[in-house]
């Protein structure tokens, strides 16, 4: 008798199916969690609007400077010393006092070396008088040649040690070398000085010098006489002119910049050596320049760039346009509003929009930018909120409050 041996499927063909419908259901669940997805993205709200500010590009005229943080400097001072050590008898001077030239400021003791001089005086009074009558009685034949010779010498060296004194005696008093102000006096009557012990200092602040560098290659338009303008954050919105005295006839090696000298004069004394000041000189002829604020433009490492604002209408017409001249001719155009269907939030056509172009800059003058290449006189540009904005993003604009666009600004202070 046979029996019937059951055919039972194999292990890994059990494996494969169930694989299978495992996909499957994976599959299933994606497809409903994209096609629910697709409808969330569908319902939803478009963002608001970027809200921005904007200003239209105008022409100005613009004088060419060059700009530099210049260092004011004294024409003549001095930090006064003396050159010995001595105790302190008189000081003729108080802080900030106006000394003029050849005036004592200071006395040390000179007690002994005026006795001292004294001395000499009357030992090269006696040796004239000595001298005179050696000359009488040569004259006379009196005394030999050599005698007279003798008193003439004698006499020499006692003038030339009274003079030697008298040096020694001015060593004890410290003179203003040149008129000017004095700085702050802290020493006293009775103070010992040990020598190059600073005293006092003193300045001529009428005119100042500001010395300032600029780069080599801005050379060939400078010139002695030449005027120069400067202004301080101590003295805000009073500017102050001068000239330049003189051109370093060297460059420096390290900077490849070249040190420039410029009289300033200073009748009231308010500025004050060791003041740092900005410092503009002009040159050449006044030019028209395309202007905007400095705000305006978004510095990329591929280049300079500003947002646009147009009509959401006028910029696909140009894109059409712009596609039309690209397309080739043989290729049959598409039929008007075939095939597409008007997106449910759509941008109207008269919604503003920006669109983002190159420019080439020429320059900054305070606030402003000149604008070289890619702008037209009267085009509207975002000057803030760029940081929000790409290519064809909807904005509102909101100009009551604009960014800084000042040719001349100063500082503000709260």
């Amino acid at each position: 008798m046979q029996t019937r041996v059951e055919k039972k499927p194999k292990t890994w063909k059990r494996m494969l199916i169930m694989i299978g419908l495992v996909l499957l259901l994976i599959g299933i669940i994606a497809g409903i969690k994209v096609m629910l997805v697709m409808k969330m993205i569908a319902g939803m709200k478009p963002p608001p609007p970027a809200v921005v500010s904007t200003a239209k590009t105008a022409y100005q005229e613009w004088q060419p400077s060059f700009g530099a943080v210049g260092t004011l400097r004294a024409v003549r001072g001095a930090d006064l010393a003396f050159d010995l050590a001595g105790l302190v008898t008189e000081v003729n001077l108080k802080s900030g006092d106006e000394v003029k030239q050849g005036q004592v400021l200071v006395q040390l003791r000179d007690t002994e070396d005026v006795a001292q001089l004294r001395q000499l005086e009357a030992a090269a009074a006696l040796a004239e008088v000595t001298f005179g009558r050696a000359k009488q009685q040569l004259a006379a034949q009196a005394i030999s040649k050599a005698d007279y010779d003798t008193a003439s010498a004698d006499l020499k060296a006692k003038q030339a040690a009274v003079q030697q004194q008298q040096v020694n005696v001015a060593r004890k008093q410290l003179r203003a070398p040149f008129a000017g102000r004095a700085g702050i006096v802290t020493v006293n009557p009775g103070a010992y000085i040990n020598a190059g012990t600073t005293l006092v200092t003193v300045q001529q602040l009428d005119p100042v010098f500001v010395d300032f560098h600029l780069p080599q290659r801005n050379l060939s338009e400078l010139r002695v006489g030449q005027a120069v303008a400067l202004t301080l954050d101590a003295f805000a919105g009073k500017p102050f002119e001068g000239q330049i005295s003189a051109i370093s006839p060297k460059i420096d090696g390290d900077t490849r910049n070249v040190q420039i000298e410029a009289s300033v004069p200073n009748p009231d004394r308010m500025l004050t050596p060791g003041m740092f000041a900005n410092v503009r000189v002009d040159v050449g002829e006044k030019q028209r320049q395309l202007t905007l604020p400095q705000t305006a433009v978004v510095y990329n490492p591929y280049g300079e760039t500003v947002y646009i604002v147009k009509k959401k209408g006028d910029v696909d017409k140009e894109q059409a346009e712009a596609a039309a001249k690209k397309a080739d001719p043989k290729t049959p155009a598409p039929a008007k509003d075939a095939g597409k269907d008007k997106a449910p939030n759509a941008v109207p056509a008269d919604a503003l929009v920006v669109q983002q172009t190159f420019v080439t800059t020429a320059g900054t003058r305070g606030d402003q930018v000149a604008i070289a290449k890619g702008l037209d006189e009267g085009v509207e540009v975002v000057t803030s909120g760029q940081i929000k904005l790409k290519n064809g993003a909807p904005i509102t604009i909101d100009n009551s409050v604009l960014p800084a666009n000042s040719p001349n600004p100063t500082p503000q202070e709260k």
